[in-house]
């Protein structure tokens, strides 16, 4: 019997081959710079910045200058951006961020297991149905659901959605069906040069909830995660989603907290 990491040893994996492999995975159209353990992304939409190394022996005031330098950076681009900080990086940073104006995100949770605990036949009520998507229509029926269960415009989904598959990398969307309406969508993400899979999206109509929509995406995603080679899954938790995964034998394992700054227009400092 395969033995199963503890929670240290996820960690640990996901300091080492998700974090800092982040180069590796991008879309074509998205610009990476490192500074020192910092990585800052450019997209077409915003940024998004965060230690990709270990930043435990900085001196604080190498810190303070890499802070600096990260804000003047998207300033100087002109976009908005989020700084992915995670509960167990150093204790400095926060306080930082907060005092350049930056603003605490939900935090979520940090959730990985095996794959094979969760890789089972997806089972759906009666009425629905789960298939794997690729067209332009599609992608935009998923971004319009999108939009309606977060009350704001998530049209851009589509185009990221698009892009993600047609690049290298086996990216694969799924959507569950009532008819002709999505109620739900999701997608796998193995993540290049890891034996990780991201489990993303997973959002469901109000009115489909509690009806085992979710996890039957995510028992459909971990079959083909192990198909991919990838041993272990990784998900960024609501307080929604992070007690279906425990129980189906996900664990948490740490949290993250995006920290925000509006673009020059929206902060009065362009």
């Amino acid at each position: 019997m395969t033995a199963t990491r503890t929670d240290e040893e996820l960690l640990a994996l996901y300091d080492e081959q998700v974090r800092g492999s982040l180069g590796q995975r991008l879309p074509p159209t998205w610009r990476l710079e490192h500074d020192g353990p910092l990585s800052r992304c450019f997209t077409p939409r915003e940024g998004f910045a965060m230690f990709t190394a270990d930043a435990a022996d900085l001196a604080h005031e190498d810190l303070v200058a890499l802070v600096d330098r990260t804000f003047d950076a998207y300033r100087q681009a002109g976009s908005a951006f989020e700084w992915k900080t995670f509960d167990h990086d150093r204790a400095d940073l926060l306080p930082l961020l907060r005092e350049r104006g930056a603003r605490a995100e939900p935090h979520e949770a940090l959730v990985l297991g095996e794959a094979r605990l969760l890789a089972a036949e997806p089972e759906l009520p009666e009425g629905l149905a789960l298939r794997r998507v690729t067209e332009r229509r599609d992608l935009e029926r998923v971004a319009a659901m999108e939009s309606e269960v977060w009350g704001e415009d998530w049209a851009w989904l589509a185009d990221d959605l698009e892009e993600r598959l047609s690049g290298e990398d086996p990216v694969e969307v799924l959507v569950v069906e009532d008819g002709e309406l999505v109620v739900s969508a999701a997608w796998l993400v193995p993540l290049t040069g890891t034996e990780v899979a991201g489990l993303w999206g997973g959002s469901t109509l109000a009115a489909y909830r509690g009806r085992g929509v979710y996890r039957a995406l995510v028992a459909a995603r971990a079959t083909s995660a192990l198909a991919h080679g990838c041993t272990v899954l990784q998900v960024d938790a609501s307080d929604d989603s992070r007690p279906i995964l425990e129980r189906l034998g996900l664990r948490t394992v740490g949290g993250t907290t995006p920290y925000a700054v509006g673009a020059p227009s929206d902060t009065g400092s362009g």
